[in-house]
């Protein structure tokens, strides 16, 4: 399961929509790693100012890398972590991600080319 889903926040989603902030503060308490992770990586772009700030550290144990992968590759998740930081966020194997200034487009779409993935592969990350 990727989240744990408070009943509050359950009956809310029952009722209609569901907002960010519960949203997010679900993601938060049921992916720790994944979010502490981005959380860092938006912090350290908006201090060097640079057009993205990457991870290139496998996570520290598969439940982190699990969590990692598990935010992700949800559209919802991805999407209302990029709306709650003003981000655009891009994933690589299983733990390289990449947080993007919106303006730095060239950038970003570079770092998705096949190119990008194939210089990104390394023997140790076979298994990811």
């Amino acid at each position: 399961m990727s989240l744990t889903v408070p009943n509050d926040l359950l009956d809310q989603a029952r009722a209609g929509e569901v907002d960010d902030a519960a949203f997010l503060a679900c993601v938060r308490d049921s992916l720790p790693y994944a979010w502490s992770l981005i959380s860092e990586l938006v912090k350290q772009r908006e201090h060097s100012g640079a057009e993205f700030a990457d991870n290139q550290v496998a996570p520290p144990s598969e439940e982190a890398r699990g969590q990692l992968l598990r935010c992700l590759a949800s559209d919802s998740m991805r999407g209302a972590l990029e709306r709650h930081y003003g981000v655009r966020l891009a994933f690589q194997n299983c733990h390289r991600v990449a947080v993007f200034d919106p303006a730095a487009t060239e950038a970003l779409a570079d770092f998705v080319t096949p190119r990008a993935q194939i210089l990104n592969q390394k023997p140790e990350l076979v298994d990811c």
